[in-house]
């Protein structure tokens, strides 16, 4: 059993300025209806944000709720998928940062970089966000779970030493 994507994928914080192929994104978005949620309800909804207008909308209001507008929380990657959740289901957040995690791996897997950037359920609870939400069709009662940024990584950070006492066995 081979376990490299899932040991040697890394958050990606610096993209370099090259559009990602459809293809790709399609094969990623796919791994991202695989993973698993709760009772096969599969309740997330991933909107894959590739217009550069809307991208940096989406970049500037999450710069808004972190407090500092200056800031590029996307650090230039090309793609943004956001994905939802459905707080009237039982598990359906987790199922939603399973999602995410598919999606990171997933990019890791077709040779791009990835990072989970927090603060989608603050963006998506603004009117703009709402407004957003209404023209992509996801029901109004969702939440934003995660901005999963995606692209051509310009860098290679190397992996930080795992904790001591991640692990604990049992018999």
């Amino acid at each position: 059993m081979s376990t490299e994507i899932l040991v040697n994928r890394r958050s990606i914080r610096k993209y370099k300025n090259t559009p990602v192929p459809a293809d790709l994104l399609d094969k990623i978005l796919e791994a991202g209806t695989f993973a698993p949620t709760g009772m096969n309800r599969q309740t997330p909804v991933m909107v894959a944000v590739t217009d550069k207008e809307t991208r940096n909308f989406l970049e500037k209001e999450n710069a808004k709720v972190m407090g500092d507008e200056t800031k590029k929380p996307f650090y230039g990657a090309p793609v943004v998928i956001v994905v939802f959740h459905n707080p009237e289901i039982y598990t359906s957040f987790e199922d939603s940062c399973l999602v995410m995690g598919n999606l990171m791996n997933a990019a890791y897997a077709v040779g791009l970089g990835s990072c989970w950037i927090h603060r989608a359920k603050d963006v998506f609870m603004t009117e703009q966000g709402k407004e957003l939400m209404k023209k992509w069709g996801v029901p109004e009662n969702y939440i934003g779970t995660g901005n999963c940024i995606i692209g051509y990584a310009d860098e290679a950070p190397e992996a930080k030493p795992r904790k001591e006492g991640y692990i604990i066995k049992i018999g």
